[in-house]
């Protein structure tokens, strides 16, 4: 059930787009610039930061779509669920723990980031380019997380499931285009 009495009980991130439209379009370029631009982390490798932001946050919608994403983009959904156990022994590059340390501890603990964090993420052979893409991803989705959240939207797993294939099809800014259609 949502907390706004104007939309269907059973509303997803769509109605919520629908009813409070003027930041839909640059929330949504926004997304295409962190996670579908030129970096040196895959397109799935970013949504795999997105679903493990959310999974911090316990955005259940969040989590689920972007796990689905971050799968359709070559992640291994073997991989997804052992992150949702433990980091440090799942079953992932070695290259990737760092970076997801920092997105874990940029989310739950923000103020404690020290200069060793970043370092280990540098030592694993990635730029400062690709920190700062996994940071700007990390906060989008504690963003989102919050609007998700915040919100009270529904989730199921159809409705991740949706909105993941929509994603994968087509840009951010795609699916904002389809609501103005509808």
């Amino acid at each position: 059930m949502t907390v706004f009495s104007s939309l269907p009980a059973d509303a997803h991130l769509m109605h919520i787009f629908k009813r409070f439209p003027k930041m839909v379009m640059p929330l949504l370029e926004l997304h295409d610039a962190i996670l579908r631009s030129d970096s040196g982390l895959s397109i799935g490798e970013r949504e795999l930061i997105a679903a493990y932001a959310s999974l911090q946050n316990a955005c259940t919608f969040c989590h689920g779509a972007h796990t689905s994403i971050a799968s359709m983009y070559g992640i291994d959904e073997a991989t997804l669920e052992q992150l949702n156990v433990d980091l440090e022994s799942a079953d992932i590059p070695e290259k990737l723990k760092p970076i997801l340390a920092y997105v874990k501890k940029l989310t739950l603990t923000p103020a404690k980031i020290m200069q060793a964090d970043a370092d280990a993420v540098y030592a694993a052979g990635w730029s400062e380019e690709d920190l700062f893409d996994a940071i700007s991803t990390c906060a989008l989705f504690n963003f989102m997380n919050r609007i998700v959240d915040g919100s009270d939207i529904s989730v199921s797993a159809p409705i991740s499931q949706q909105a993941a294939q929509g994603i994968t099809m087509e840009s951010y800014v795609g699916i904002a285009k389809r609501l103005e259609d509808s």
